[in-house]
């Protein structure tokens, strides 16, 4: 049996005596801690109790799962001896503190597509690790709200056939596998590469009445397919797990997208700038790929509220550089320039 490099090893090699990179070691071998222990709670299903059960909403009106109050618990008890000060989480209000005076703080889906539990569907945690740079007299909720740009690690953990850790501390994106005999995350993949074309997008169909012009445009050409304006054949995927969905992008490309519609509520876009888009920008971008609202680049947007949304497409490069021409180039009511014509599958009048 080949001997992989565990994650210990390799944050303690990636360290190197530093003393801002051994708290963020610290972190993520914390983070790492309590989704070993989320793991196992999955992997019972059943058995360990009604972990699809609903129990309220949180504070942006998604119904919380116990398997959401459970994983969050496990994280803020991992997270006491870590070196953060706060630890920002979509299962709650405001940002909980932990160690004053730490270096860090994290932000926190602690459990992905919960709805799926019930399915048995590969569900998933995402953090983002970045650095507390209050100053006296900045105001709490000011300390929280940095661009993207300014994270020092990113990831998540995907409990699915294997449970796996993919991370990156701006050095490429790895994937550790977690060998359930020893408890720890192993290097199993090390600077994965996104491919640069492809011929799959991940989209819910369900809301193609309520995109904007851009987006049905684009899945107008790819449903058109090898007679249509990009010359190819594409395959349509929908998980409706973000972890998921990233990790078949990031083994063998694909395009993801969950764009703002015409509903009030996801006009600015469904997904969390911090606990989602953020980290798993950092990871695409790390791994070759790209990562924008359409009109922005995701690490780049200016946050006004932890729990800010935004709009999410991301993966392989050439395909959402492809899409940034429709945003450009197609009006928002679904008027064309003469660069794209004027068909399309869906089109009407």
């Amino acid at each position: 049996m080949t001997e992989h490099e565990t994650l210990k090893r390799h944050l303690n090699r990636w360290a190197n005596r530093d003393e801002m990179r051994e708290a963020v070691a610290a972190t993520m071998l914390s983070i790492a801690d309590s989704c070993c222990a989320i793991s196992e709670v999955i992997a019972l299903g059943p058995l360990a109790g009604s972990l699809g059960a609903s129990q309220g909403q949180n504070v942006d009106g998604d119904i919380q799962y116990a398997l959401d109050m459970r994983a969050n618990e496990l994280i803020i008890d991992e997270m006491i001896d870590a070196p953060v000060a706060y630890l920002a989480s979509e299962e709650l209000e405001l940002p909980v503190p932990i160690n004053q005076g730490a270096p860090l703080y994290v932000a926190i889906d602690p459990l992905d597509g919960s709805s799926n539990i019930d399915t048995n569907v590969s569900v998933g945690t995402i953090f983002s690790v970045m650095p507390m740079k209050c100053d006296k007299g900045d105001s709490e909720s000011d300390c929280f709200l940095q661009q993207g740009t300014h994270q020092l690690a990113a990831g998540y953990v995907i409990y699915g056939p294997q449970t796996a850790m993919v991370m990156t501390l701006g050095e490429g994106t790895h994937i550790f596998t977690l060998n359930p005999d020893t408890g720890e995350f192993c290097l199993t993949t090390a600077h994965i590469a996104i491919p640069e074309d492809t011929n799959e997008f991940a989209i819910n169909t369900s809301n193609f009445r309520r995109w904007d012009g851009h987006v049905k445009a684009y899945i107008d050409d790819c449903l058109d397919g090898a007679e249509g304006p990009h010359e190819k054949n594409y395959n349509t995927r929908w998980i409706a797990s973000l972890v998921a969905e990233c990790h078949r992008i990031l083994v063998r490309g694909g395009i993801f997208l969950y764009p703002g519609d015409r509903r009030e509520a996801y006009r600015s876009g469904r997904l969390r700038l911090a606990y989602e888009c953020n980290p798993i920008a950092f990871l695409v971008e790390q791994a070759g790929g790209a990562a924008t609202t359409g009109n922005q680049r995701i690490l780049e947007i200016e946050p006004t509220d932890i729990h800010q949304r935004a709009p999410l497409i991301f993966g392989s490069r050439n395909e959402v550089n492809l899409l940034a021409h429709y945003y450009a180039e197609v009006h928002p009511m679904r008027e064309r320039s003469q660069l794209f014509g004027n068909r399309g599958l869906f089109r009407t009048g």
